[in-house]
């Protein structure tokens, strides 16, 4: 692959919680900001690629396990195993060839795109991803978080209430829990994809290097792993917008999200992009210009000249 590509990756979340801290609200920084880490995007790509049989290493994986004393538990796999595991692999303590681990490691297309640390069985390898994720920042200024209480079906088997003689008395209803939410918020990621990140690796010759059809598979995943990514949580998360600007592999471009704004509407949102200042004069070095959105609920405000949008859903152009 011979270019650059910078852009942008947008989700929306209605009464969802996109990405949330350990409290259960959805993550802000020291002044409040609201915002998702690169890991929350990562996960539904994994998870899509996982399901379409693809081989992904860094997801977690459950097998069962008897312990000393018989017992038969359900725990997560360790790093070893699950490498084990993917790559048919008996035990890799006996593997001493670095250069096969590194051709398995390529060969999972999450390390293939975000790259991997691994420090498993005497062996140290570092990967620098091809694919870089900025942390994705709410632009919506109005976000405010839900809290609602949920009836769970069952009482509580423990109760701490005691009666009036001391004894432990036995709930009479079921306990309540609580699910947290942002009634509205639209997050948008910065990205690149540097293919030069494997020039290395490329001349050890365990990798052919980020390819075209490597580029396309995360492109098409990033555009819709969001929302078809269905937990609990997670419904009401969508991807609703996607910038891809591919360049010339001697380009550098800054973080994109700083020249995007976000506008609620009555019937439809607008997203703001203002990038004819930075990229004016560098049409030579640019090659393609994309936007994909959801014409129906949003409008796309954009200053550049020559760009290509696509229907987010469709993937019809616009």
């Amino acid at each position: 692959m011979d270019k650059r590509v910078y852009g942008v990756l947008g989700v929306s979340s209605i009464m969802a919680n996109w990405n949330a801290d350990f409290t259960g609200y959805p993550k802000t920084t020291t002044n409040g900001d609201t915002y998702g880490s690169d890991k929350a995007f990562k996960y539904p790509m994994k998870k899509m690629w996982d399901n379409q049989g693809e081989k992904v290493l860094y997801i977690k994986s459950m097998k069962l396990s008897q312990d000393k004393k018989g017992e038969v538990n359900l725990i997560p796999r360790s790093l070893k195993e699950r490498y084990e595991y993917l790559f048919n692999v008996d035990d890799l303590q006996d593997c001493k060839d670095t250069s096969e681990v590194l051709k398995n490691l390529f060969n999972a297309i999450d390390v293939k795109n975000f790259g991997a640390t691994f420090a498993e069985s005497k062996m140290n390898i570092s990967i620098p991803g091809a694919v870089q994720f900025g942390q994705g920042f709410n632009k919506y200024e109005a976000t405010f978080p839900q809290e609602q209480q949920i009836l769970s079906p069952f009482r509580d088997p423990n109760p701490k209430r005691k009666s009036d003689d001391g004894e432990k008395e036995e709930a009479r209803n079921s306990t309540l829990g609580t699910k947290i939410v942002s009634d509205e918020a639209h997050y948008f990621y910065p990205f690149v994809v540097n293919p030069d990140a494997y020039n290395e690796f490329v001349k050890l010759g365990v990798t052919e290097g980020y390819t075209d059809e490597d580029y396309l598979k995360f492109k098409e995943t990033s555009l819709v792993s969001a929302t078809a990514f269905v937990t609990n949580s997670k419904e009401g998360c969508d991807n609703e917008f996607g910038l891809f600007i591919e360049t010339d592999n001697h380009l550098y471009l800054p973080n994109l999200t700083e020249y995007i704004g976000f506008e609620k509407g009555d019937k439809q949102n607008t997203i703001n992009i203002h990038l004819k200042e930075i990229l004016g004069g560098l049409e030579s070095q640019i090659q393609v210009i994309e936007i994909y959105y959801n014409p129906v609920t949003t409008i796309i405000n954009c200053d550049l000249e020559g760009v290509k949008y696509f229907n987010i859903v469709t993937r019809k152009e616009v």
